[in-house]
């Protein structure tokens, strides 16, 4: 060894060394974790998240095809109430008249007089374009035409509803004849806004 050497130049290179071999010694721990110990996890650690993700989407699926029936079933009421209302609900400017009119045929075809008739108008709670007709109206018949007049009523193909009736027999007639107030009770479809 040369004289010149000195204590303090021999840790300068151990320390180096030292330095490398822990540097290495860090860099073989950091290659073991990854060979023994993957960080995508192990090949049953990936199959149990397949089979989790898998059986998660399936049960998306269910609920998306649920969905998809609640969906057509809301489609299908929608239509079934947008005929109902086309079918048995009337136009707002011709709701009056056509009841007077139909009540006319079905009281002459049941053999009974028709007296006069108001209306009134009531909105129903609930809707901007639906309306409630309530028209007071009454008759004169015996009670076998009455019968056959309630019968037209109910089979008539507009959606009415007798929501009272009231029945007199006058004395001098000899109660062959009856006097009847009925209420009977229409829907028609408005224009918001045109109900007084």
């Amino acid at each position: 060894m040369p004289r010149n050497f000195s204590v303090g130049s021999i840790r300068g290179p151990r320390i180096v060394m030292r330095v490398i071999m822990g540097v290495l010694l860090a860099a073989n721990l950091v290659a073991a974790v990854i060979a023994f110990h993957p960080f995508g996890g192990s090949a049953d650690d990936l199959r149990r998240e397949a089979e989790r993700l898998t059986a998660q989407l399936a049960q998306s699926r269910a609920r998306l095809a649920a969905s998809d029936k609640l969906v057509a079933k809301v489609h299908s009421a929608r239509d079934q109430g947008d005929k109902f209302l086309g079918l048995y609900f009337m136009d707002a400017g011709s709701a009056s008249a056509a009841i007077v009119d139909d009540l006319e045929k079905m009281s002459q075809e049941a053999g009974i007089k028709k007296g006069q008739a108001s209306f009134e108008r009531t909105p129903i709670e609930g809707s901007d374009t639906l309306v409630m007709l309530s028209t007071q109206v009454g008759f004169e018949g015996t009670y076998a035409n009455f019968t056959k007049f309630v019968n037209l009523i109910d089979k008539s193909p507009r959606f009415l509803i007798i929501e009272s009736m009231t029945a007199s027999a006058p004395q001098a007639q000899g109660g062959q004849q009856l006097n009847v107030s009925l209420r009977i009770l229409a829907f028609i479809k408005d224009v918001p806004g045109a109900v007084s």
